[in-house]
């Protein structure tokens, strides 16, 4: 029975442990993963999609305007006792011209319906729809900035991972020099200054790696809040952060500039924005011109106010009529309120003409970063090559007992620096690469 539970106990541990094996699995994702990811569980991106919604209902709202208003009404009410008020008739009978009805029972269905306005309601429904485009734009605006945030999430996880391999390798290169060194020191060939030297060295490096990890986590945690993964997964980088730079369709300066002028959806909202002010201008300017409405409606009450004499009985009336509006003078309020509309539109335009300079700058900025961080790149790279082959030099003269164990602490000190400066360069490359193509419009 004993070894029964005991068989039992042990399955539990393995199943546990199967469990949370699979639970702290990596997520391998390659970069356009980690976007899509991010693209569909983002907070920010349900926001504005929200707020478009409302937008399109604005729209709805101001194309109802013009559209026929049907209600219907009723009403009680209980007045005093009255004297009657009778006409005797010829025949000797009295006619009852106002009776005493203390309940006053009245009913209505009425209706309404702007037929002119002046364009003043075709103008706000073109302001509500401009408003609704430029939201529907800014949706693409964060969809634009969350691929350059993941982006930069993606490849920070990348640098901070090859920094930590970079550094685990010179880690196993300086323990087998030390051990090396141990043993010359054991047998009298090198002073105890040498062995002191290389330790001294492995504890910076272990410093270096410990702060490399702590880097590397945090950038984990960081990329898996963008995509939406759950607190504490394992995020496996997939694409190297050594990838083919990406070619442009165009590969002149002013070519680029334009197509980012006609890409960035932040112009697309601005110039919707432009337009909503333009029409939100002209409905104001509309104020103090005529309106006509149509009205009339029907009336079934007890009694009936409208049929004479009052009778203490249901009755029907109806009525048809125009209605005509004009506040021709408002002691300059409209006025005003045209003043304050222009300069709204003005301000539109200015800060449309402001972000197009904006975009334009930022682009040939991007460019030259992008080119200045690859042409950094082969140079680190170069100097990564000159460096492997100074440490090998190097270390074949100690082995050889012709150069210290200085002489090998600097060379190796070299190769770490150049290969960490290398992986900088890389992921500076990949991030200059990130903003150009945000600068281009964010859809590449």
């Amino acid at each position: 029975m004993k070894s029964h539970c005991t068989a039992i106990v042990l399955l539990g541990l393995l199943g546990a442990g199967s469990v949370a094996s699979a639970q702290s699995s990596p997520i391998g994702l390659t970069l356009a993963d980690a976007i899509t990811r991010g693209l569909e569980n983002s907070h920010r991106l349900a926001e504005i999609k929200a707020r478009e919604e409302g937008a399109k209902a604005a729209v709805e709202v101001a194309a109802a305007a013009d559209r026929p208003l049907v209600g219907a009404s009723a009403s009680y009410s209980r007045t005093n006792h009255v004297t009657e008020f009778a006409v005797p008739q010829p025949n000797g009978s009295r006619l009852v011209v106002y009776p005493d009805i203390p309940d006053n029972l009245l009913s209505r269905v009425s209706f309404q319906w702007p037929i002119f306005t002046s364009g003043r309601t075709d103008a706000l429904e073109r302001a509500a729809a401009a408003e609704a485009a430029a939201v529907g734009s800014e949706i693409e605006v964060a969809r634009a900035d969350l691929r350059f945030e993941i982006s930069r999430a993606y490849w920070a996880v990348v640098t901070a991972r090859e920094a930590v391999r970079v550094l685990d390798v010179s880690s196993e290169r300086i323990d087998a020099q030390l051990k090396d060194a141990q043993q010359r020191f054991a047998v009298g060939l090198i002073p105890p200054n040498e062995v002191s030297t290389l330790e001294a060295q492995r504890a910076r490096e272990r410093a270096q790696r410990l702060e490399a990890d702590n880097l590397h986590r945090s950038s984990i945690v960081e990329l898996a809040r963008l995509i939406g993964a759950p607190p504490g997964s394992a995020i496996e980088p997939t694409d190297s952060i050594a990838q083919p730079t990406p070619v442009f369709r165009h590969s002149n300066e002013s070519s680029m500039v334009e197509e980012a002028l006609s890409h960035r959806p932040e112009l697309k909202a601005l110039a919707s924005r432009v337009n909503g002010a333009e029409f939100r201008e002209r409905a104001v300017s509309s104020a103090t011109k005529p309106t006509i409405s149509l009205i009339g409606g029907v009336d079934y009450a007890r009694p009936n106010p409208r049929i004479f004499p009052r009778k203490g009985e249901w009755q029907e009336s109806w009525d048809v009529g125009v209605n005509v509006n004009w506040a021709f003078l408002d002691f300059g309020r409209t006025k005003a309120q045209r003043v304050e509309a222009a300069a709204m539109t003005k301000a539109a335009r200015e800060r449309l003409a402001d972000v197009e300079a904006v975009i334009s700058a930022d682009v040939r900025q991007r460019l030259m970063d992008r080119d200045s961080a690859h042409a950094i790149a082969e140079a680190a790279d170069a100097a990564v090559k000159s460096a492997i082959e100074a440490r090998r030099v190097v270390a074949e003269r100690f082995g050889a007992g012709v150069a210290t164990s200085t002489d090998l602490i600097v060379a190796q000190v070299a190769q770490l620096e150049t290969e960490l400066a290398r992986t900088r360069a890389l992921a500076n490359l990949r991030l200059a690469e990130a903003r150009l193509e945000r600068s281009m419009g964010g859809s590449r």
